[in-house]
């Protein structure tokens, strides 16, 4: 693997995506909104850039032409399928036999098996509620962006966090097919641990067509 896309490149994600692909060797072509492409700027030289909205069919054909991985930040903006026209975007016009790792949450679930606590269902309601109200927020897309991806044939990986915090990395994350595994008893992750963990999914074949919750590991682990 040679290159790879970095789709919402300018976020704090994926700031972090771009920074690992790089440490690991990686060209990367990165997709931001035109205005956010400042916040890239300590990247310049080393990173191709591809300004435009990241559900812009267009912007993502170019953008992932050639490449080997994508690495795409599904966030759940607005009310106008800006998840959803992300995801089928990369998955329409990314290269034949590409790894293509997707971000997202633990209220993802691929396979209904997955078990949260009452808390944690009330919150998901309440900011899906209040997000389509405002309307910043459509987690219903993020929803609907996910089911496109676990429909396809193409070599995915949709990667799902718990809460993200900032910090100095604690390592790889581990990981489990469903929330409410005991190994996730961490309910919190550094946001850089996330990237880590999508740009090493690129690599790992066992993670093809999985959906993988992760969370720190807890300190009486080390």
């Amino acid at each position: 693997m040679k290159t790879v896309c970095v789709i919402g490149a300018s976020g704090k994600l994926g700031q972090y995506l771009v920074q690992h692909a790089l440490d690991c060797g990686y060209a990367v072509v990165a997709v931001c909104r035109e205005r956010s492409v400042g916040k890239l700027a300590r990247f310049a030289g080393r990173i191709a850039i591809n300004p435009g909205a990241t559900n812009d069919r267009e912007v993502i054909r170019k953008a992932v032409e050639g490449c080997d991985g994508v690495l795409t930040v599904l966030w759940p903006w607005g009310v106008h399928q800006y998840s959803s026209g992300t995801a089928q975007a990369v998955l329409d016009f990314a290269p034949p036999g590409a790894r293509l790792i997707f971000s997202c949450g633990w209220h993802i679930t691929m396979d209904g098996r997955d078990v949260y606590s009452r808390m944690f269902k009330l919150m998901e309601k309440v900011t899906a509620r209040i997000g389509r109200m405002l309307r910043a927020v459509d987690v219903y897309d993020q929803i609907e962006a996910c089911r496109r991806v676990f429909a396809s044939d193409t070599r995915w990986t949709v990667v799902r966090g718990s809460d993200l915090e900032e910090g100095e990395s604690q390592g790889l994350p581990v990981w489990s097919r469903h929330v409410g595994d005991p190994v996730l008893a961490s309910n919190l992750t550094r946001r850089t641990d996330f990237a880590l963990f999508m740009v090493a999914a690129l690599e790992n074949d066992e993670l093809v067509h999985e959906a993988p919750a992760i969370s720190a590991i807890m300190k009486d682990e080390l």
